[in-house]
């Protein structure tokens, strides 16, 4: 399989853009609380400001380790966190007002003497539309 070609411009900024947080994170210390820098932000720091500088496309195999941590915690992310979120909280919610509280909030329940389970709405003017935001 052949590798895709990423642009200077795209490493670049890459480059200055993490080396210039792992510089924050190693200046921060020392700037905010009047403590020791932390060294090893500032050299991994470095080590991405400079070679962005100077040669970008040095810095292809770290940009694509780099993507691939960011795509597995996105997985991670997207399936699992929300997985979570979902059946530990919204479905207990869910279930707490269906069951004990008795409320039906998307009004589901099977009403066989109903016409129409349409519910009518006031029709709006159209400068309803005009300032939107």
């Amino acid at each position: 399989m052949q590798k895709q070609q990423i642009p200077s411009s795209q490493l670049r900024r890459f480059g200055w853009l993490v080396g210039g947080i792992f510089a924050l994170i190693g200046l921060w210390p020392l700037v905010f609380r009047s403590e020791a820098p932390r060294v090893w932000a500032l050299v991994l720091g470095g080590l991405l400001i400079l070679p962005a500088s100077v040669w970008p496309s040095s810095l292809g195999p770290i940009y694509r380790g780099w993507m691939m941590i960011g795509h597995a915690l996105g997985w991670v992310n997207t399936r699992l966190l929300l997985g979570l979120v979902f059946y530990g909280l919204i479905t207990p919610m869910g279930l707490v007002r269906r069951f004990l509280l008795g409320k039906d909030s998307m009004r589901r329940q099977f009403e066989p003497e109903a016409e129409s389970y349409r519910v009518p709405r006031q029709p709006r003017p159209a400068t309803h539309l005009k300032h939107q935001f």
